[in-house]
This record gives structure tokens, sequence and C-alpha cells, in this order.
């Protein structure tokens, strides 16, 4: 693995700022995403709940190789051209912001009722209240399986090696069959989603326990 290191670390590192990249902006924008869907769920418009249980049911439902290709082979054939990076990123933001919009309502749902009745027979509308009384509450309640859920997203990004998306996996992949060393190229491809991935892990205990 040190051989491995020695000889390609700048392959690799370029792999991981992509996986970096990838999953940074998938992060934001399903956290965005999954929170205006979960308050969609939460809402007293029938259309809007309609709405918000279709696409979470959709793209929880369908692996997210599957909406990958989907932006990378199909959307290209009548929308527009999206290299594999760019599909990637969109399908992983797709898929996480399901399960996300699924644990931000959980957390929603744990908020005592009477914090919402007590916010709105003060005159605050709905979204006020969500936003100022509520989720504010949600939010300390789901900061451990929201930890869980970036550590996979992270770890869900190598789906970007079967479109191109030049990650850690598909450079991982690319070592593996330049050099024929493949136990060490896998094995110095995992100790850097370790590196990626363990201290969102340490970092979201923190953060709970602070907050508990």
């Amino acid at each position: 693995m040190i051989h491995i290191f020695a000889n390609y670390g700048g392959t690799l590192l370029y792999g991981l700022g992509q996986t970096l990249l990838c999953s940074l902006i998938a992060l934001v924008f399903s956290l965005i995403i999954g929170t205006f869907f979960a308050l969609l769920e939460e809402s007293p418009n029938k259309v809007a709940r309609g709405i918000a249980r279709v696409y979470i049911e959709v793209f929880r439902n369908i692996p997210l190789l599957v909406i990958t290709m989907f932006f990378y082979v199909v959307i290209p054939l009548y929308v527009i051209k999206v290299n594999g990076f760019t599909a990637g990123t969109i399908g992983l933001t797709l898929y996480t912001s399901a399960f996300i919009a699924e644990t931000v309502r959980a957390g929603i749902q744990s908020v005592d009722p009477g914090q919402m009745e007590g916010a709105r027979s003060n005159g605050l509308t709905f979204w006020q209240a969500m936003r100022y009384i509520v989720l504010p509450q949600a939010f300390r309640y789901v900061i451990p399986p929201l930890g869980n859920q970036f550590v996979n997203l992270v770890k869900n990004s190598s789906t970007l090696a079967f479109v191109g998306g030049f990650d850690l996996m598909y450079q991982g992949n690319a070592i593996a069959s330049s050099s024929l060393e493949t136990m060490a190229a896998y094995s110095a491809v995992g100790v850097l989603y370790l590196i990626i991935t363990m201290p969102i892990s340490y970092y979201m205990r923190y953060l709970e326990k602070r907050l508990a």
C-alpha cells in the first residue's frame, strides 16, 4: 500500500478531491431539499403532502445507481448532455434527500405538538412556526441519524466510478488495473475513505453530546 501511495499519490489525491467535492455539494443540497419535503409532508395542504410522499417514495426505493445512470444516459439523449461527475452528484443528491426528508420528518413529529399549537395561537403561520419553533428542536433530535446519512452519502459517492466521475473509487479501479496490485490499491482507497468518514462520525457524536 505504501508503494501505491508513493507511485500514485497524485492520482489518489485528485480522486479524493473529486469525492469530497461531490459529497459536499450533495450534502448541502440534499439537506435543503430533504428538509423542504419533510415540511411539505407535515403541511396541512393535502396536495403538498401527496407531492412530498411521491417524491420520497420514488427516490428512496429506486437504487442509487439506477438514478445516476438515468441522468448519465437518458437525460443527455433528450434534454442536455451532462458528464459523469454531474450525473453522479445529482443522483446522489436526490437519493440522499429522500432519506433526509424522512429523518427530518421523524424529528418534527418528536417535538411536542403543543409547541406548534402554542405558536399558532400566538399568531404565527404554519411556516413561521416550523421555522422558528419546531425545526430548531427537531434538528436536535435527528443529529445522530443525520450523521449516519452524511457518512453514507460519502460512501455512496463511489457510484461515480460507474459513470466516469473520476472520484476516489474510479481512480482506485484504474490503479488496480494498471498496477495489478489489486489488494494494495483498494486498501489505499479504503484508508482514504476512512480519513473522510471518521472525522464526520466523531464530530457528529461530539455535537450530539454538546446539544444533549
